[in-house]
């Protein structure tokens, strides 16, 4: 029988950061059942309080935290000692490691890297920019985008485009139909920008268009669907990257943030030529 762990993430601000590293951290075990509590701004020794409470009517429990201001956490972590809570603070020993190596006391402040700063605004601008320019929107002024995606319907396009979005790029994603589909600019100076290609598995891309055309109540449409239709996009697709020598990435098996990370490698390497 395998045990059910109950995982408290306590935070002192969004808990955005603890909630990633938790999830890297089950991925890498087959057999892990667990129920997560999740506890954001948390900030005062009552509210520790409460949560252990809680804590201690399940047998299983562990404490996952996020807390830099040091007397808060040196506090959660002493009373989880006391119950015999299994306790481990993600940022403490990273903290006072930069601390010690930069050779400044850290701010220790909640939610600083969440300030409005120009990161940030320039993060809402790209947000925005992006939104404005999803499935072949507003190519008067792409060439302000900093990377271009093209791809056949159902590749993943406009979830990229926001997950990429949120990390400050400004995206245009442009849905292939055929080579006219493509802006001229692009087709003239097809260096200028970096224009990625996203490709799929037909077989998969014909799922996920059926899912889709269920999803909408449109029974009509079979050609979308069609798997030679399909393979027909997806060749014509592959041939169009190649003749302008714009770099693709297959998504069939990749997750909207592998995706993503493959895109801003090629960016990177388009920045330095």
């Amino acid at each position: 029988m395998i045990n059910t762990y109950d995982i408290y993430l306590i935070s002192d601000s969004t808990g955005e950061t603890l909630e990633r590293i938790f999830l890297a951290i089950k991925a890498q075990f087959k057999n892990f059942d667990y129920k997560t509590h999740f506890y954001s701004f948390t900030r005062t020794e009552n509210q520790i309080s409460k949560i252990l409470e809680a804590s201690e009517k399940n047998s299983n429990s562990i404490v996952l935290y996020t807390i830099v201001e040091n007397k808060l956490a040196k506090h959660l972590s002493d009373e989880c000692n006391k119950k015999n809570i299994p306790c481990f603070g993600i940022l403490g020993d990273l903290i006072i490691s930069f601390s010690k190596l930069l050779d400044q006391k850290a701010l220790n402040v909640p939610s600083r890297q969440h300030i409005m700063d120009d990161e940030y605004y320039k993060k809402i601008e790209a947000i925005q920019f992006t939104m404005n320019h999803d499935d072949g929107n507003s190519l008067d002024d792409i060439e302000k985008s900093d990377i271009i995606l093209l791809g056949v319907s159902r590749t993943s396009k406009t979830p990229t485009s926001i997950y990429l979005a949120n990390k400050g790029m400004m995206i245009s994603n442009i849905p292939l139909v055929n080579e006219n589909s493509v802006p001229d600019i692009l087709k003239k100076k097809p260096q200028k920008k970096c224009v990625v290609g996203l490709t799929a598995e037909p077989e998969r891309l014909v799922d996920l268009r059926k899912n889709r055309m269920q999803s909408i109540k449109d029974n009509e449409n079979t050609e979308y669907t069609n798997l030679d239709k399909v393979q027909k996009e997806m060749e014509d697709a592959r041939k169009l990257f190649q003749k302008y020598k714009w770099p693709s990435i297959d998504v069939t098996r990749k997750s909207v943030e592998e995706t993503a990370a493959s895109i801003l490698k090629i960016h990177d390497i388009f920045n330095q030529k």
